[in-house]
């Protein structure tokens, strides 16, 4: 098997490309070994010194690591349990119907015509982008003409995130949706 890894904007986050679908739906974010518990591949990520996130795409896996450990030492750990992991054919999750995303935006009121604008905006030209980046954005919300993100993955805590969602996201949503006066990004 054979891994292929690319940067990301964020220099504490690598992605990992296993050649196969990693999360047939949706995605799933663990930010802490507690999360990654009803994850068997995030479990033995965490185990590894060093690994503070772990995220799901639809093919790949984003590793964000503390900024005390170097990439030439941590990489090849990782390398290995993801290549074991994808080997034995084990599960992402244990629980499917815990993953996230995918489109699924909750708490999304669809039958408003603006919010339903921004959530097809957000799927169809901006998640596809961000995934690239090793990361995804979820719709948290939308109240007198400001939309509220949450930052996921290689996307969290990435110093060119500020850039992204004011330069990239809010530009183009301001664009296509005149209602829209500014992009927030929310935990």
């Amino acid at each position: 098997m054979f891994i292929q890894t690319e940067t990301t904007p964020n220099p504490s986050t690598l992605k990992f490309i296993p050649g196969e679908i990693v999360m047939p739906n949706g995605t799933a974010d663990f930010r802490s070994a507690d999360e990654g518990a009803r994850s068997p591949l995030a479990r033995r990520l965490f185990r590894l010194t060093g690994v503070e996130g772990v995220f799901f795409g639809h093919d790949f896996v984003s590793v964000t690591k503390a900024d005390s450990r170097d990439w030439a030492v941590l990489k090849p750990l990782i390398l290995g349990v993801v290549m074991d992991h994808f080997s034995q054919n084990d599960p992402q999750l244990f629980d499917d119907d815990t993953a996230t995303g995918g489109g699924s935006h909750s708490g999304a009121d669809l039958s408003d015509p603006v919010i339903k604008q921004i959530v097809e905006l957000l799927d169809k030209r901006i998640r596809p982008a961000v995934a690239m980046d090793g990361g995804d954005i979820q719709f948290a919300g939308f109240q007198d003409g400001v939309v509220m993100l949450q930052l996921r993955g290689a996307c969290a805590g990435c110093p060119s995130s500020t850039m992204t969602l004011k330069a990239g996201i809010e530009n183009m949503l301001r664009h296509y949706v005149p209602e829209v006066i500014e992009v927030r990004a929310v935990q």
